[in-house]
């Protein structure tokens, strides 16, 4: 959930500094379309974007003067701030240096300093496989990113059987991937359980957020989600975290026949195949470009049916699988037994994004509803875990 669709190369957008929502480049040529995730820089932060592109990418962004960069704010977001950053037309280029990058701005920061060095370590790694866009610059404030034309998916495309079976093959070649990371798959609860005391540790006079945690009894219903998943095998292998519509993109351009690319990596790291799948299913019921409050819109009906899991998961399976062969009775019993595996673990991904969108809420100056979308991911959570255990919370 945490990062959203830019129509570029990366998304995600928290509010953070060096913002300011006074100041709209004039140079930019269209508003936004989603008030809420425009975004405009200070004169200081935009002194700053200049220097970082004259800096990191030079030729022709060394000949520009500071009032010639264009500098645009990008649509989508909910974990960074994004711009794009344009040469003028009339300056020459000097020799390979692009003519227009993605800036990313780091926002409200919930994975730590030593997360942000992985994650670009990991970027840099994905654009030499040219499985991501190429990194240009990296420096502590954010980066320097490829402009891709290109639209993310929406979200009821995720449901489109063609791009369905793409992304299900996209996911099992990341999957495939080795990363020079640590296999240990500590993330998923090392990171919820640093997002429940993060929470615990804020002011408690009178906070909604609290409100939510004694509301679920949050801190003991992990130690039963532990339990749950602990009898749930699944292999560890390297994950995205946050496969959702708008972490997809479309591209304008693309290479071959593979025109789907998945970006922002935020999250990526060596978890459990099931939380990632299960994820991703999840991600069918949420649309994040509603325009009215709480900007989103939440269908648990869209949530995919057997039919539609079972499409996902043979796509998955025949790109994971490529060299084997199985007879048609082992096939159907792997398939069962990942269909089980995925649902189980989609508990993971609502209990995940709920603790995050609770300490968002403390953090963010986005205008969204974060509580309001916890609220949904814990209701969803005990709905579907009600569905596969027969347990029902008392109201």
């Amino acid at each position: 959930m945490a990062a959203d669709g830019t129509g570029v190369a990366a998304g995600g957008a928290v509010g953070g500094f060096l913002i300011k929502d006074s100041l709209q480049d004039a140079k930019c040529p269209a508003a936004v379309p989603n008030r809420r995730r425009a975004s405009s820089l200070s004169r200081d932060a935009q002194r700053r974007a200049y220097q970082w592109c004259r800096e990191y990418l030079g030729g022709a962004w060394r000949r520009a003067r500071p009032e010639e960069l264009s500098v645009c704010p990008v649509s989508g977001g909910l974990s960074n701030l994004l711009f794009r950053c344009s040469l003028p037309n009339h300056l020459p280029s000097v020799g390979e240096e692009p003519r227009e990058v993605l800036l990313r701005l780091y926002g409200a920061i919930l994975q730590g300093v030593d997360s942000l060095v992985l994650e670009s370590v990991m970027f840099a790694i994905l654009a030499e496989r040219s499985l991501g866009p190429q990194l240009y610059g990296v420096f502590p404030e954010g980066r320097l990113e490829q402009y891709l034309p290109s639209r993310p998916l929406k979200t009821q495309e995720l449901r489109d059987p063609v791009l369905s079976g793409a992304i299900a093959t996209k996911m099992a070649r990341f999957h495939g991937m080795e990363m020079p990371f640590t296999k240990e798959p500590h993330w998923l609860f090392g990171t919820m359980e640093r997002y429940l005391k993060q929470i615990q540790d804020l002011p408690s006079a009178g906070l909604p957020q609290m409100n939510l945690l004694e509301m679920y009894s949050l801190k003991d219903e992990m130690g039963n989600l532990r339990k749950l998943l602990d009898a749930t095998p699944s292999p560890v292998v390297f994950c995205h975290n946050d496969i959702q519509e708008g972490n997809i993109l479309l591209l304008s351009e693309p290479k071959g026949d593979d025109n789907l690319m998945l970006v922002d990596f935020e999250y990526s790291s060596y978890n459990y195949r099931g939380f990632d799948i299960g994820n991703h299913f999840c991600e069918w019921v949420y649309d994040y470009t509603y325009e009215e409050w709480p900007f989103y819109k939440a269908r648990p009906t869209d949530y995919p049916t057997r039919g539609q899991q079972l499409h996902f998961i043979r796509h998955y399976l025949a790109e994971a699988q490529k060299g084997q062969t199985l007879s048609e009775e082992e096939q159907k019993k792997l398939e069962e037994e990942l269909l089980t595996e995925v649902n189980w673990y989609a508990l993971a991904s609502h209990f995940f994004w709920g603790l995050w969108s609770i300490l968002q809420a403390s953090m963010s100056t986005i205008e969204f509803g974060y509580l309001e979308y916890a609220q949904s991911r814990f209701q969803f959570y005990f709905q579907q875990k009600g569905q596969l255990t027969g347990f029902h919370p008392s109201p």
